[in-house]
């Protein structure tokens, strides 16, 4: 920063759980005076910790409306349950602030739009946090697409395979369940844990279009083996206008863990992005590569405000609509089924109980190979998709 140009303040609301992780992530632009803390906000007592301590002098409270009265914080970064996004957004935007939103974004087309014309009347930007995004190895993806290396593309797809203890669905109210005092929450696989996976496959077929795909159909199979509102595994196939269909094969009760791939199919061959790790792999690669390099949304925001011509943000409320519209339509779907029986081992036990679905992890790989749901994959447990309509 010029030194007569006082550095941006910033204040965080949402500051314990994930909002340590964003914490981490400005303490050291904090340390370098390319931004100030002025304010964290919790509803629970603000923890301290040892890679993102609490400076001195960063105000701290338990209401946001009296925060952004008192601090006016120039950004504000929102890391707090998804149904209440809307909410305070309004207000810090309403502050005079800008946003560095947590994702999802929000949980409706209809909150979309209402957000969408906030920032318009207020004159602020929004950038939501799919990090993943900002990744180089995703670049280098898409500019392998573009230099035909695969030739056309017939398929884009997504298998991750995690595991998740029971003490993950008892870490808030709303952990896994499908809304909260009549607002939705949507707090299932697809909405929060591999949010990031579906939003790489339509960043993929954005660079394929030239802008964000708008999906027109969906076919979902969704399953559960606990006691919860939402899905814990699923497969997602999304239609749009033009363009390959995307496929998403995810689940949080995995026999073994699969990080996260991107695959991408073409008439002359095959791309996987490994999206956590930022590792790439397209045709005539002899060995997967780590492609370094990950811009950070925050420090983005940051730049886009200097110069909005020069620099662009990495992800703009209006580039996250097709993900929103997902979740519009995943509203409808029926409750997952539930699997358990001989179907589901279980490890462990207390908090630390895991359950997971014999057989999973080869009925995802098929299903992102083929493009095929399990029900058309012929899998006993499976149940035929709900489909839906979105143009």
């Amino acid at each position: 920063m010029n030194g007569s140009v006082p550095p941006p303040t910033v204040a965080v609301i949402g500051a314990n759980g994930h909002g340590h992780w964003h914490r981490r992530v400005i303490a050291p632009l904090h340390a370098d005076g390319r931004l100030r803390l002025v304010a964290l906000v919790d509803v629970q007592p603000v923890r301290d910790e040892r890679e993102a301590p609490v400076p001195i002098g960063v105000g701290v409270f338990t209401d946001h409306r009296a925060m952004l009265a008192v601090a006016r914080p120039e950004v504000v970064v929102i890391c707090t349950p998804p149904h209440t996004h809307l909410p305070i957004a309004r207000d810090a935007l309403e502050a005079g602030a800008d946003l560095l939103l947590e994702k999802p974004p929000v949980l409706s087309l209809a909150e979309h739009d209402e957000l969408t014309d906030a920032l318009a009347a207020t004159g602020r930007v929004a950038q939501v946090g799919f990090q993943a995004l900002g990744s180089a190895a995703l670049t280098a993806l898409t500019d392998g697409l573009a230099a035909g290396r695969l030739g056309a593309v017939t398929g884009i797809a997504t298998v991750a395979t995690w595991q998740r203890p029971d003490a993950y669905y008892t870490r808030s109210p709303w952990a896994g369940r499908r809304s909260v005092d009549g607002r939705p929450v949507l707090d299932g696989a697809l909405a929060n844990p591999f949010a990031h996976a579906v939003m790489q496959c339509l960043a993929v077929a954005e660079a394929l279009g030239g802008a964000p795909p708008w999906p027109v159909a969906i076919e979902v199979e969704r399953y559960r083996v606990r006691p919860i509102e939402v899905e814990d595994t699923a497969v997602l196939r999304v239609r749009f206008r033009a363009g390959p269909p995307v496929l998403a094969a995810v689940t949080l009760a995995s026999e073994e863990f699969v990080a996260g791939e991107v695959v991408v199919t073409g008439t002359t061959g095959q791309a996987v992005l490994e999206y956590p790790t930022d590792r790439l792999r397209l045709p005539g690669d002899v060995v997967t590569r780590r492609v370094p390099g990950r811009r950070g949304l925050l420090e983005n925001l940051l730049a886009h405000r200097v110069d909005p011509a020069a620099v662009p943000l990495i992800a703009p409320l209006a580039r996250t609509a097709p993900f929103t519209a997902l979740l519009d339509a995943l509203r409808a779907a029926p409750e997952p089924r539930l699997l358990d029986g001989e179907l589901v081992d279980v490890v462990g036990d207390g908090d630390e109980r895991v359950l997971r679905i014999r057989g999973v992890v080869a009925v995802l790989r098929r299903a992102a190979e083929q493009g095929a749901l399990p029900s058309e994959q012929g899998v006993p447990w499976a149940v035929p998709a709900y489909r839906a309509d979105l143009a």
